[in-house]
């Protein structure tokens, strides 16, 4: 089941956390997340799994800034979000899409017990400007039926920024 706005509105501060939480970002069944002023580019045009592939800062100024298509560019959420008891899922708003613009790629699964930030896979169809502090993705939360261990990842949780992929660490311990 999917939780209703008010559900996710009850939750607040207990099972579910968002700062900050702004009432007029909530919807019927979800929660508008605002995009950061700063990007992440990788360094390199072919990236490798078994590394750790660099990346440099963009900053999004105050006329916005135009991505360009066929680019990756790392972004994250305003929000810190945290879930117990739920699993949070992402997805881009209907509006942001309906102009070619992608805000997860495939990471858009959450784990139960995430706290952090949402690292966005941002990728455009055609040249687009897009401004920090639009909102664009929704988080929504669904029930967990059964037993289960809480997320607690070395990679992702507690995070204070935009996360390259850190997958080389499995290779590491392989």
């Amino acid at each position: 089941m999917i939780l209703s706005g008010k559900r996710i509105a009850e939750g607040l501060g207990t099972k579910i956390i968002i700062d900050p939480y702004v009432p007029s970002q909530l919807n019927p069944n979800s929660y508008n997340l605002r995009l950061h002023d700063e990007l992440r580019v990788y360094d390199s045009n072919e990236l490798d799994m078994r590394v750790e592939n660099t990346s440099q800062r963009i900053g999004i100024p105050p006329e916005g800034l135009l991505l360009k298509p066929n680019t990756l560019y790392l972004g994250r959420t305003v929000e810190y979000t945290e879930t117990h008891d739920y699993v949070p899922m992402l997805e881009g708003r209907s509006s942001i899409g309906r102009l070619g613009l992608f805000v997860h790629i495939t990471a858009g699964f959450g784990d139960v017990g995430f706290c952090g930030y949402w690292t966005l896979e941002i990728f455009c169809v055609q040249p687009i400007r897009i401004y920090a502090g639009v909102e664009i993705c929704q988080v929504f939360y669904h029930t967990i039926d059964g037993a289960y261990d809480t997320y607690r990842s070395g990679k992702y949780q507690n995070n204070s920024g935009i996360q390259h992929s850190l997958l080389f660490r499995e290779f590491e311990s392989s």
